[in-house]
């Protein structure tokens, strides 16, 4: 991928490489080298460092320019400002705990992915029609695999469905029989102190759980 391939095309070849986004909350300047390549080199082709981590856009800035071939942006994204300035440090990729139509015109007309997070089928239909790429299902530990195979009844089958909360390699399986397209990972992937090693050994884990569900 570079920085000119449009944004849907983005998106669905990062999630044919691995569906799995990396949730960074808390990652620091010093870390991103260290955490960035212990996910790459487990496959991992979408890395998010949401906002309320410390100087997130300069960990974004960084790890864009060590990983020019992943999908890299900014979580807890919560106005148009604030995609311009992850644009700005070079980032590509836009989610949201909540779908803000502003946010999504924002992302759209920068040319970066965008990710809303709903968890109903008014808020899943509204955040497509205003042109999301795909949708967080947020919290998970609110939205069972049940849910998801009601939500994936109604929803265009293309629409990218991805349970973020709460995920862990032993349930991931039940959420992609129910119609699930990936999932975003957080603490129990990284969180602030725990080494490169020990994030490269949940990465993979992760990955085997999500080559073995069916």
């Amino acid at each position: 991928m570079t920085s000119t391939t449009q944004p849907a095309h983005a998106l669905a070849q990062a999630l044919a490489q691995l569906p799995l986004i990396a949730i960074l909350r808390g990652l620091t300047l010093a870390e991103a080298p260290a955490i960035g390549e212990a996910l790459v080199n487990s496959g991992f082709a979408i890395i998010e460092v949401p906002l309320n981590s410390p100087e997130p856009l300069h960990s974004i800035a960084a790890l864009t320019k060590l990983f020019p071939q992943t999908l890299i942006g900014a979580g807890t994204v919560l106005n148009a400002q604030q995609v311009k300035e992850v644009h700005a440090a070079g980032g590509r990729l836009i989610v949201a705990p909540n779908f803000n139509p502003a946010v999504v015109a924002q992302a759209l007309a920068l040319n970066m992915v965008v990710l809303p997070g709903v968890a109903t089928p008014t808020e899943a239909f509204s955040a497509l029609d205003a042109g999301a790429h795909g949708l967080k299902l947020f919290p998970a530990e609110m939205i069972s695999p049940a849910t998801v195979k009601a939500l994936r009844a109604v929803l265009p089958k293309s629409a990218a469905l991805m349970p973020v909360g709460g995920i862990t390699p032993d349930n991931m399986a039940a959420y992609r029989a129910a119609g699930a397209s990936g999932f975003g990972l957080g603490s129990a992937l990284y969180a602030p102190g725990r080494s490169a090693a020990q994030v490269q050994e949940m990465a993979q884990a992760f990955m085997r759980a999500w080559q073995s569900s069916p």
